[in-house]
């Protein structure tokens, strides 16, 4: 048996327009990219006139070696001087080059890194409900380093190395003749050529590894995350086993790109070989035939060199980028991604000043013949209309999969009704913003999942500007402050990835505290006192009665015996009400929550 593992990529062509993407967040510092471009032009030609300076330097040697004084001598020492100056000047040229462009490389990462961030809390629950965390958190990564790789290295070789080639050759052509420059052109041609066909071979292996990388990790990440079930069933050899499957996968993978740069690098050192062999045969030819100098020859040899250095780095370049492409088409696929559940245009603020009889601290729900399904063949909710007036507290029970915590995320909007409507206040929330919406509720969920933090910080985070007082109020409220006070760090205590240094009662606490502390005007428990015992319970719902003075009150439950002061209680069964009313009302009725209750009684 196998989890799902990630998703393959799809083996189409490249996504280029990536670039475009990228270009908007280079241009936010023209003035800065237009000085460090400059000292690129400056770099470039400084390093073509170098040769020239060599040429000098070797021609007044050779002219020299028969006189009577020393060559190191006679040679000016102006030319020497001057091949360090111009060597000094391309370093520190390329050195400011660099240091401006950095500046704005690093503020993009930032920005983009950003931008996926803010993207990712945007996208519907749905997407996180399917998500995998190991194979997104690499994505992301290789994403963003690819970005950084795309926007130095092509700014700062490919552009400099083709202005290169176009000033040698152009030398060569006016000054040594047609066949220095058709040979030279006819090479870096063909190089290019081999490079970037042979390199759109390889890429597929690139991906095939990237697949193989990220299906290991998520493997990994996912039986580390369920560490106590993997315990439970002593399947340790099994979840080992199903890794090495994965690792087994990506080294066949890593074997078949290494093979594939192989052949790259081969076929690019012939094509440079080749040519340096018949430019300096050429050369040498016309030195023995008095046609031109030793300095030219040096010259010539000096030009193909550098020539070739940063032309062999262009291949590099070309892979990288080719890699660092496919690397970020799932990040900006990512960022492709439109919530499914959005804002209309200029949606309203969800406003809960007074309406009629209603305080800022009261609010009205109405449930307007909703209907819901995640599954068009499988309907979750059918058709339900019921009120939670203002300051009151409405129960829903039924069986598990009746559709009573589909409720929840409807009125959260974590999804949109397929017909009906919700309305709070009598404002539809599909006409509110989602922010507005969610800031004026609190929930205790079922599960709840806290911060790799201390306990302070986790109930903190119900309102990050509250203070420490009103945090200390909030925990007392909760009936948290006996437990922390046993703790040696107190609230400094730091509760582990998803809390699971916590039992599930004291993370329902932490949780109630934090829900105390957003102070909202609508309160949702979601099976709230589900991990209780029964004198945790009995202490808790005396705080959440406490709380819920005065304010709208939505509570999904298992337990019977929490939700007897309700002022209505709504039964569903199969996503439809089946009963509804107070606790006295439904157990004259000898239906089915009389029959639960009975359940539970005995």
């Amino acid at each position: 048996m196998r989890r799902s593992s990630y998703p393959d990529q799809e083996v189409s062509s490249i996504n280029w327009q990536a670039f475009k993407l990228i270009l908007p967040y280079l241009f936010e510092y023209k003035k800065r990219i237009a000085f460090a471009m400059s000292c690129l032009v400056f770099t470039k030609i400084a390093s073509v006139y170098l040769p020239f300076i060599l040429k000098d330097i070797v021609d007044t040697l050779d002219a020299n070696t028969t006189g009577a004084e020393s060559a190191l001598i006679i040679v000016p020492l102006g030319l020497v001087a001057a091949y360090g100056l111009v060597r000094l000047s391309i370093v520190v040229f390329a050195e400011i080059r660099d240091t401006l462009f950095g500046r704005v490389t690093e503020r993009a990462i930032r920005r983009i890194g950003l931008k996926v961030f803010r993207h990712l809390h945007s996208l519907d629950l749905d997407f996180h409900l399917n998500r995998q965390t190991g194979g997104l958190s690499r994505d992301i990564d290789r994403g963003t380093s690819g970005i950084n790789f795309l926007m130095r290295f092509m700014v700062f070789n490919i552009v400099p190395t083709l202005l290169e080639i176009v000033m040698v050759v152009t030398i060569l052509f006016v000054k040594y003749g047609i066949w220095y420059a058709v040979i030279t052109l006819s090479s870096i041609l063909t190089y290019i050529a081999y490079s970037v066909f042979a390199t759109e071979l390889r890429t597929r292996y690139v991906r095939a590894a990237n697949i193989a990388d990220s299906s290991s990790n998520t493997r990994a990440i996912d039986s580390l995350l369920n560490y106590e079930t993997v315990k439970y069933f002593t399947n340790e050899e099994f979840e080992a086993q199903a890794y090495d499957q994965q690792l087994s996968t990506w080294e066949q993978a890593k074997i078949k790109n290494r093979l594939s740069l192989f052949a790259l690098n081969g076929g690019q050192a012939l094509i440079i070989a080749a040519a340096m062999t018949a430019m300096l045969a050429l050369a040498a030819s016309d030195v023995a035939a008095d046609v031109m100098t030793l300095g030219d020859f040096v010259l010539i040899n000096a030009f193909m060199m550098q020539l070739f250095m940063p032309l062999n780095f262009l291949g590099f370049v070309y892979r990288e980028i080719k890699g660092s492409l496919a690397n970020i088409e799932n990040l900006f696929g990512l960022l492709a991604k439109a919530p499914k559940v959005q804002d209309v245009p200029d949606a309203a603020i969800l406003n809960l000043a007074e309406q009629g009889n209603s305080t800022i601290n009261e609010a009205s729900i109405v449930f307007n013949n909703i209907t819901f399904a995640y599954n068009a063949k499988r309907p979750i909710i059918r058709g339900i209309s019921f009120n939670v007036n203002a300051g009151e507290k409405v129960a829903v029970v039924g069986q598990s999969g009746s559709g009573k915590s589909t409720l929840v995320k409807l009125l959260f909007r974590f999804y949109d009704v397929d017909s009906g409507n919700i309305k709070i206040n009598g404002q539809d929330i599909s006409q509110v913003s989602q922010q507005s919406l969610r800031s004026h509720i609190g929930i205790v969920p079922q599960d709840t999942v806290l911060f790799n933090d201390t306990l302070f910080n986790n109930v903190q985070y119900g309102c990050p500007t509250a203070s420490e007082d009103e945090v200390l109020k909030a925990i007392d409220l909760a009936h948290l402050s006996e437990f922390i006070t046993s703790l040696p760090d107190g609230l400094e205590t730091v509760v582990g990835e998803r809390g699971l240094k916590l039992s599930g009662g004291e993370k329902q606490r932490v949780a109630i505290a934090r829900t105390i502390l957003k102070n909202p005007q609508v309160l949702v428990f979601d099976e709230a006192t589900s991990s209780l015992d029964s004198h945790s319970e009995q202490a808790i719902l005396t705080a959440i009665n406490e709380v819920t003075k005065s304010r709208t009150s939505l509570v999904i439950a298992h337990r019977l015996s929490t939700i007897i002061d309700s002022d209505n209680i709504i039964v569903m069964n199969h996503g439809e009400i089946v009963e509804q009313g107070n606790h006295q009302q439904l157990l004259a009725l000898e239906g089915q929550y009389s029959k639960m209750w009975q359940l539970q009684q005995s």
